[in-house]
């Protein structure tokens, strides 16, 4: 037989998907793949029901029903501070993983270089590969997770087509300031690169850190895709709802390329979600307080065990330092927290383009109990590993 694509020789499956797996093997609490356990907004549920019984089972428009696309256009219009056209400005994607595809797609031709911050959310290099683009990799140096100037500048000098930029940060958690937004801002526009960004967790945000949008800095309209979901604000994961905004020229290019790969979102789930796009603030304010809530109780669990972390900024996800266990593979730690803890990870190494192994991921997007079940399983983890 002939050989196959040579497009996925150089990276796995999905790490994170994989510690599911082990996860529900051992019948570990899942903290790595980052979905809740608790139920979406009852007004969404709400809905869902009854569009089953109405005529929503066959295609919506290709990128995206016109209500849903009004409704997502005037949510974000209020908070990206300008008027998008739902008919010209947005595409709707299954899930922000599909709306960072059709973007790098769109933007990038073979050979092409795209910018990654280390650590990333392990699909940006295999989105780069698959485009057939190049990644070059820029450290986000510990504890503040922050660039250094002088490094991004060298990486835009190699003439890069696009910027990924993941704000909030998977994993790291960090909420990117407006200082270091404009600075990526002025050198996107002196090398001519264009900015894609990820903000699925726009609305997951501690204070006092604000989220800013990218495309709402002055001048980066018109050379920003903003790729989102509405998986983590209203807890449907599963939903797989994204979406792209962008100038009207880029999402018509974005159109056709999410044309030929999806067809289109579900209609019947773009439908049951209207009710949450058209929420007031006091609900982006709760869900506010309710990851504050969350992610206080678990650090403050790590703190009485002793286990080192990262403190995020943004985002559900938490870095824990095992540098103390001595392992040499960070992948044989989590599977063996698995198997004899009993609470599920991610090996940091997943996320990382430099040699990183003593560090692995947990989410708090859980009930308290869960929490507090999984703090419970953590507190002998020294007797445990050892």
């Amino acid at each position: 037989m002939r050989q196959l694509s040579e497009r996925t020789a150089g990276f796995t499956d999905s790490v994170i998907r994989r510690m599911t797996r082990i996860s529900n093997q051992y019948q570990a609490v899942n903290l790595s793949q980052g979905f809740p356990d608790f139920d979406p907004p009852r007004e969404i549920l709400d809905r869902l029901a009854q569009t089953a019984h109405e005529d929503f089972h066959q295609y919506s428009i290709t990128w995206g029903a016109q209500n849903f696309r009004e409704a997502l256009a005037d949510k974000q219009s209020a908070l990206m501070g300008r008027k998008i056209d739902p008919n010209s400005e947005i595409v709707v994607t299954c899930g922000s993983t599909e709306a960072m595809m059709a973007a790098m797609m769109t933007v990038t031709n073979p050979g092409d270089r795209v910018i990654v911050f280390s650590p990333f959310y392990e699909n940006y290099g295999a989105d780069a590969i698959l485009s057939g683009a190049e990644p070059i990799y820029v450290n986000l140096y510990p504890p503040a997770f922050q660039f250094r100037p002088e490094e991004l500048e060298a990486a835009f000098a190699r003439k890069p087509k696009a910027l990924i930029l993941c704000n909030p940060s998977n994993p790291c958690g960090k909420v990117f300031t407006r200082e270091e937004l404009e600075l990526i801002g002025t050198l996107a526009e002196k090398y001519d690169a264009y900015v894609i960004t990820d903000e699925v967790y726009e609305h997951i945000v501690y204070a006092p850190h604000e989220h800013i949008y990218f495309a709402s800095l002055p001048g980066m309209w018109e050379r920003t895709i903003s790729c989102s979901s509405l998986s983590k604000t209203y807890s449907i994961t599963g939903w797989r709802l994204g979406y792209i905004i962008a100038p009207a020229q880029i999402v018509d290019a974005a159109k056709k390329v999410h044309d030929f790969l999806t067809v289109g979102a579900a209609a019947p789930l773009q439908e049951a979600v209207i009710p949450g796009l058209r929420f007031p603030q006091s609900y982006y304010d709760g869900l506010r307080e309710k990851y504050t809530h969350k992610r206080d109780l678990f650090l403050n669990g790590l703190d009485e065990i002793g286990l080192p972390h990262t403190n995020p900024q943004g985002a559900y996800y938490v870095l824990l330092d095992i540098g103390e266990f001595g392992c040499e593979s960070d992948l044989a730690f989590c599977e063996a927290l698995a198997e004899k803890v009993g609470v599920g990870a991610v090996p940091g190494s997943s996320f990382f383009r430099e040699p990183v192994n003593n560090l692995i991921r947990l989410h708090f997007a859980k009930k308290d109990e869960t929490l507090f079940e999984a703090l419970d399983r953590l507190h002998d983890i020294r007797k445990k590993m050892s």
